[in-house]
């Protein structure tokens, strides 16, 4: 019984679509890097917000606007929304940008996780 109900549990969490609806929530910022060196035509700097959601690691690319660096440390935490290939980030300060879905990953359980999860044989 106990091993049907986990199947079940498995099976709905493979179904469900990685990016469907639109998604809020907080989480920490986990990496945040310039993209790109501006040209003439562009003034200001790219950056990609790297951050897990929902078991999803989302590369999500500023486009236009000016950003300042130091308003998002790695590791502290923010606002994100994320609706198909657009994004919202924010600070907790309430500063942010829009920002266009770059990159898409299923974040992978780690070992001790999956131990953890599979019964002990007895």
């Amino acid at each position: 019984m106990r091993q049907s109900k986990l199947i079940l549990l498995v099976a709905l969490l493979v179904a469900l679509p990685a990016g469907a609806a639109k998604q809020k929530g907080t989480t920490k910022l986990k990496d945040f890097q310039p993209a790109g060196t501006p040209n003439k035509k562009e003034k200001n700097q790219q950056y990609d917000f790297i951050f897990d959601a929902s078991g999803t690691e989302y590369t999500c690319r500023t486009q236009k606007g000016k950003l300042k660096a130091t308003d998002f440390p790695v590791g502290s935490d923010i606002k994100y929304q994320v609706d198909k290939d657009k994004g919202e980030v924010k600070n907790m300060s309430g500063k942010g940008t829009k920002c266009t879905i770059v990159r898409v990953e299923k974040v992978q359980d780690t070992p001790a996780a999956i131990q953890a999860a599979s019964p002990s044989p007895q």
